[in-house]
């Protein structure tokens, strides 16, 4: 006797073809989006915007060109940076760097602010990791919009494959192979180097052709990391970040200075403070979305930063900021970083009369903290 065969019609193999097709079309139509740049709605009081390449034109129709937004008060003053997305999985500075862009009114000087200053880490997410593609705001009218989740380091098929060892172009400080996609790495950056170093290098270019006096770095760090809820400042403006943390902890936002380390290269507030005469200064708020304790790493975790494990964490002393019940929800983290902006800006002010830097509609620490961040975003037309 023989074996039967199970019966294979036509009708079915039909069927799977045409879900395989279907899979096969939603996974690439959500692959491409993470490859279109985000819907960005500038305030009227941006008064002009340039892209990365225009500093760097090797950088045009690839994935390390991205735009750049410039707010002039019309009155003499500082020209100060924000940079945020050098990490975009660093969920609060790209969003602080947008609001600036969407909102804020500048009465003194002239900002420039780089809201995905890596956007090829914007075109991937980490794929073993589970962690969103897209992260949604709610506008507070029943719309929403959705911003690329990002990873930490350059997408792999924009530089690959990654070596052994990572050698700091500038010094040869040898780190790990994977950090050669790490753009804060690669400060200040190489003209013919790789993927990051030619991007660092359009960065440092923007910092010097437009005289920038001042420039913050906003980040976020794992909660079990001990530099967190802080600003890293370079010496030669150690005063000026000192100044601004103490006007800080009088609105009861708790943050600490620690200077660059010296021996630590390839860092924006390392590199750029030694290369260019900008102060330079990056700030950490908590991101529990990054760190390694956490639990299901979805928008919401990104958005409402609530984690069990964090909390248990936190209970047996495993984390360097307090993390109860509530989390650390993005509006707050936010809150931190646009405080964490105007005090520097203040100080600076004050340290540098003759170049004034004043903002018009920055909202207060508690009045940010208590507001989703949505709120703070333009809505489509």
């Amino acid at each position: 006797m023989t074996k039967q065969q199970p019966k294979f019609n036509r009708v079915t193999a039909l069927v799977i073809s045409v879900l395989v097709a279907l899979a096969t079309v939603l996974g690439y139509t959500s692959f491409a989006r993470l490859w279109e740049h985000d819907i960005i709605i500038p305030s009227p009081h941006v008064t002009a915007i340039k892209w990365l390449s225009d500093y760097f034109p090797p950088l045009k129709d690839s994935a390390g060109d991205t735009r750049i937004f410039i707010i002039d008060s019309g009155e003499p003053g500082g020209t100060v940076s924000v940079m945020g997305g050098t990490h975009p999985d660093e969920t609060s500075g790209f969003m602080a760097a947008l609001i600036l862009v969407e909102k804020i009114q500048l009465t003194k000087g002239r900002l420039i602010v780089i809201p995905q200053c890596n956007n090829s880490a914007f075109t991937h997410s980490f794929p073993q990791e589970a962690t969103p593609q897209f992260i949604r705001h709610d506008l507070g009218n029943g719309q929403y919009r959705s911003f690329r989740g990002g990873a930490r380091g350059v997408n792999p098929i924009h530089y690959w494959p990654d070596p052994e060892v990572f050698s700091h172009y500038q010094t040869g400080q040898k780190l790990s192979g994977e950090e050669v996609r790490n753009l804060n790495r690669a400060y200040p950056g190489v003209e013919n180097g790789t993927f990051a170093e030619r991007v660092a290098f359009a960065l440092t270019k923007v910092i010097l052709e437009e005289k920038v006096d001042l420039n913050i770095d906003l980040h976020e760090a794992w909660p079990e990391y001990p530099f967190i809820n802080a600003m890293g400042a370079h010496q030669k403006n150690a005063d000026m970040a000192t100044l601004a943390a103490l006007e800080m902890r009088m609105e009861d936002v708790d943050i600490r200075v620690e200077m660059s380390p010296e021996k630590f290269r390839g860092l924006t507030y390392r590199e750029l403070g030694d290369y260019t005469p900008a102060w330079t200064v990056l700030a950490e708020t908590p991101g529990p979305g990054i760190g390694r304790i956490r639990g299901i790493t979805d928008e919401k975790l990104f958005v409402e930063g609530k984690d069990a494990f964090y909390v248990e964490a936190a209970r047996l002393g495993r984390t360097f900021i307090p993390y109860g019940e509530e989390g650390w929800p993005l509006n707050v983290r936010v809150a931190r970083h646009l405080t964490t902006v105007e005090s520097l800006c203040r100080v600076f002010s004050e340290l540098n009369p003759e170049k004034p830097f004043s903002f018009a509609n920055m909202p207060a620490y508690s009045e940010a903290a208590a507001t989703p961040v949505g709120r703070y975003l333009n809505v489509p037309q």
